[in-house]
């Protein structure tokens, strides 16, 4: 579980983050959805510890984030598994070397206990016979599959997934959302997902919250979005769901 308390932030003269609470919980996929400029991402680095909160409180569990030491906060790190837009993997390393790089930089297994583990976390993501590839030999979809395997190969506690389905088409893309629902359940995982896409709340929008102009304008899950009388989130929605018939129609 994740708990931010009346969180702030601003750049100069510029309030990006106002007044936020929210408990991300455990065991469920946890989407922040809003506009282009909304503070949906500056509010996810803020979480992971990139930015520094002007004021409020993260929580991780009962440990409080904000208060931490830079030491305590790397521990606290540990514990995270990254999947980055575009999935990030480094493209002078086979599939193998993406997902072992975790285990080299953090684990104090052997060599054929990180190997091993690799490979459990590559099958979990129904990758195989692959490992030797490298990403720009392999699909845009498996590179994503590639870049969850290597965000669980440390098991971690917490999962941040930014705009995980960038750029795959709505069949790929259905595939990674519920992969990433699956290993949250199954590793019973913190996951929070910053989305456009309206196909990712409609499927596994458990927990949502709805970001606009560094407000948290609405909190709910898929069965309450498309019922509430918040305007705001009714024109984010109705102009994501236009956009897609549309560019379906092109």
């Amino acid at each position: 579980m994740i708990t931010l308390n009346n969180v702030n932030k601003s750049f100069a003269n510029l309030q990006v983050l106002n007044d936020i609470s929210i408990t991300f919980e455990a065991g469920k996929t946890n989407l922040i959805i809003g506009q282009s400029g909304s503070g949906k991402t500056v509010l996810l680095k803020s979480i992971i510890g990139l930015h520094d909160v002007d004021s409020g409180s993260i929580f991780y569990n009962d440990r409080d984030f904000t208060s931490m030491n830079l030491k305590a906060k790397k521990e606290i790190r540990k514990e995270m598994g990254m999947v980055f837009q575009g999935g990030a993997l480094f493209d002078s390393m086979s599939v193998e070397e993406n997902v072992l790089f975790p285990l080299q930089m953090f684990s104090d297994l052997s060599e054929k206990e990180k190997i091993n583990r690799a490979n459990f976390c590559l099958d979990r993501v129904n990758i195989q016979n692959s490992n030797h590839l490298f990403p720009a030999e392999i699909s845009g979809g498996m590179q994503k599959r590639v870049a969850i395997a290597r965000a669980i190969a440390l098991n971690p506690k917490y999962l941040f997934c930014d705009e995980p389905n960038s750029g795959l088409d709505p069949v790929t893309a259905i595939v990674i959302d519920n992969l990433i629902h699956e290993i949250t359940k199954e590793y019973n995982m913190t996951t929070i997902i910053n989305t456009h896409d309206m196909n990712s709340v409609i499927e596994n929008g458990e927990k949502i919250i709805f970001i606009s102009n560094g407000y948290k304008a609405w909190e709910g899950n898929k069965d309450e979005i498309f019922n509430t009388d918040n305007t705001e989130l009714n024109n984010f929605v109705f102009a994501s769901e236009l956009y897609k018939k549309i560019k379906s129609l092109s």
